[in-house]
């Protein structure tokens, strides 16, 4: 039996990203948090579990669910997990340097 396809999430078009959103999202410790770890870890996709926050797990879904919504992440469900991403590129194009003084802590 073949394995189910990723289903991914809804986000907004890089067109539709505003930078008020963006940084709203960004404001929470625990948000910036997983922006940083994604960031050191670029080019990977990781499972929600793996990020280690201090939250219970339905704060740890909002906070996804902030990013997910502001544009910052992609997300999608692998089986039973949902696995997430920084869209560094649509964010490098639509606002740039803005995501390297971010994780830079400028």
């Amino acid at each position: 039996m073949a394995p189910a396809a990723a289903v991914s999430l809804p986000e907004p078009r890089p067109a539709d990203l505003r930078m008020e959103t963006v940084l709203a999202a960004l404001s929470d410790p625990a948000r910036l948090s997983i922006v940083r770890t994604l960031a050191a870890t670029e080019g990977e996709s990781r499972s929600c579990g793996s990020f280690g926050l201090a939250v219970s797990k339905s704060t740890a879904s909002h906070h996804f669910r902030v990013l997910r919504e502001a544009g910052i992440i992609r997300q999608h469900d692998e089986g039973r997990r949902r696995m997430t991403e920084l869209r560094r590129g649509d964010l490098d194009t639509r606002f740039p340097g803005l995501l390297d003084s971010v994780v830079a802590g400028v």
